[in-house]
């Protein structure tokens, strides 16, 4: 059963659209901890800003039950502020801590004159990493990126895919089951559609 994770902030309609599209069978909209029980994947999308949508996890009682699913060999899939969420904290309206699955910090585009902030529109991706949820990505692949905030992983081996805006920085992380794109799959077409199915296909 694949949890798709609902907790009032995230982009829930246009992820799901594009799982129906693919003909997910067994999916479960999860909002609170005994929900999650069950679920061999874990998909949790998210727009907005890193300190709201940590206290909305946390709200819902859903910090905990999502670290100790993915601690204990869950796939996670972080789609935008989901894969921020990886890592140990934002700077972003202050200090925040997140789900503490990833070393790194999240922070805020440099000043750039020629480039404006938020980072939005379409983008060519870089694979950094060849697996399988990377498979059939090639670096002439184009995603859709919405965000202000970019994660900087504190080990470089766990970056999957990289762009270029203004600066390098991780479009997609990968660690043993942990997954995660800055870039919205449900809005990139055959990119992100191929990203969506990569996942889906991982063994449990």
């Amino acid at each position: 059963m694949l949890a798709v994770i609902d907790y009032g902030a995230g982009n829930l309609r246009s992820v799901i659209h594009a799982l129906d599209h693919l003909g997910v069978e067994s999916m479960r909209i999860v909002r609170t901890p005994h929900e999650l029980k069950g679920a061999d994947k874990i998909i949790l999308p998210g727009v907005g800003a890193f300190g709201a949508g940590m206290i909305k996890l946390k709200e819902q009682n859903l910090v905990q039950p999502i670290r100790e699913a993915v601690l204990t060999g869950t796939p996670y899939l972080g789609i935008c502020l989901g894969m921020q969420f990886l890592f140990e904290s934002s700077d972003e309206m202050g200090i925040h801590e997140g789900l503490r699955l990833l070393p790194g910090h999240v922070t805020r585009f440099p000043p750039m004159t020629d480039l404006k902030v938020p980072h939005m529109g379409w983008n060519n991706v870089q694979v950094r990493r060849e697996s399988a949820f990377t498979r059939g990505l090639t670096d002439a692949s184009y995603a859709y990126f919405v965000h202000s905030y970019y994660c900087r992983p504190a080990d470089p081996a766990d970056i999957a895919l990289s762009t270029t805006y203004g600066i390098d920085f991780a479009a997609g992380v990968e660690h043993e089951n942990i997954y995660g794109v800055q870039f919205h799959p449900e809005k990139s077409q055959q990119t992100g559609l191929k990203v969506l199915t990569n996942f889906l296909e991982l063994a449990p």
